[in-house]
């Protein structure tokens, strides 16, 4: 289906990137206008920049480039809340004003040139669109083994994960309420987004080098990621530490025989280091399966609860009539519609 002129949105959430805001937002604006004189997008398209609780001035150079920018706009949450929620605060904010929305980092990694052929695949009909990268020769063999090893246990358990997809997608406004239906709260959107099951695509792009700025993602913070995405999206883990569970039992019947046999025959010998590795390793498969145990009660007591995922602070809404408005407005009158003035966002 082909969609005319959609505005499109696309969300930043940020965390401490003062450093390289100035140059995201040039990069972005620049986007949005080239995709405005090919057509391809309403001049009423914008980006959102979620202040997630940064400490340092992300908000008032947010609040700044809002008044030189008119595509600019700005959400800034009551308190540090971890990227996937604010991500999602910014989506589920910014879907009321537009068709479609793209998500991207602040950094620049992701390739911004390719949200053009998000876009054309949106307007060929597709509800999500992919951004995937292409390869992973910039990243060290440290990071890529680990990536690739994560992408392929999260397969392994069932999840239905695009490989090698971050958060770079650009997703319709059909797709974000039915996202919104979503009432876990453990979020986890790179496995959340593939159930939604509508027509996807994808694109493919080099990941590039960090424009500025240190990145938010330390391996303490990356392995805590992964294992939030493993325990928010299967059960298989519990299933396997019960399968382990009787795996021991069995053996540790074989070897109590074992033990029975050789006594009765006389060759019974007192072996410290077998008996010291066996506690060890009995001990060990326990603690392993409590914490895991534990991770899945944990993430329970948080769903019970119900606290709200994130709260807004201040919002700088974009110059542009919310979705409902547009429903009801007449087709010839939207394709006729002026740009916004830049004035309008002040």
């Amino acid at each position: 289906m082909f969609k005319q002129q959609p505005i499109l949105g696309i969300v930043v959430p940020c965390y401490n990137e003062e450093e390289v805001l100035e140059l995201t937002v040039v990069e972005l604006d620049a986007v949005l206008g080239g995709l405005e004189k090919e057509g391809l997008v309403s001049p009423e398209s914008f980006i959102l920049f979620v202040n997630d609780g940064s400490r340092d001035r992300t908000w008032p150079l947010i609040a700044d480039l809002k008044e030189r920018y008119r595509r600019v706009s700005g959400l800034n949450l009551a308190g540090n809340v971890g990227h996937q929620n604010a991500l999602l605060g910014g989506l589920m904010t910014a879907k009321r004003h537009a068709d479609c929305l793209v998500s991207i980092d602040a950094d620049l990694q992701d390739d911004v040139r390719v949200i053009r052929d998000m876009v054309l695949r949106y307007r060929e009909g597709c509800d999500i669109v992919y951004g995937v990268r292409s390869s992973r020769q910039r990243d060290t063999w440290f990071k890529r083994t680990t990536a690739e090893g994560f992408y392929k246990v999260m397969q392994g358990l069932g999840l239905r994960i695009v490989n090698n997809h971050a958060d770079y997608r650009l997703m319709s406004r059909r797709a974000l309420d039915e996202l919104a239906r979503f009432s876990e709260v453990n979020i986890f959107l790179r496995g959340m987004v593939p159930l939604l099951g509508f027509e996807t695509g994808v694109v493919y792009y080099e990941r590039l080098e960090r424009a500025a700025g240190e990145s938010k993602y330390p391996l303490k913070k990356m392995i805590s990621f992964a294992l939030e995405g493993i325990t928010s999206l299967s059960v298989k883990p519990i299933r396997m530490v019960t399968a382990a569970g009787f795996a021991v039992f069995a053996v540790s019947i074989v070897m109590g025989i074992y033990g029975i046999v050789s006594n009765l025959m006389g060759r019974a010998v007192s072996g410290w280091s077998s008996l010291i590795v066996s506690l060890w390793f009995i001990g060990g498969v326990q603690l392993l399966s409590i914490g895991l145990i534990g991770e899945y009660i944990g993430k329970i007591y948080r769903e019970v609860k119900r606290r709200p995922l994130y709260i807004v602070e201040r919002e700088l809404p974009p110059a542009v009539r919310s979705a409902e408005a547009r429903e009801h407005e007449d087709p010839a009158e939207r394709e006729g519609a002026p740009a916004a003035p830049a004035h309008a966002l002040s």
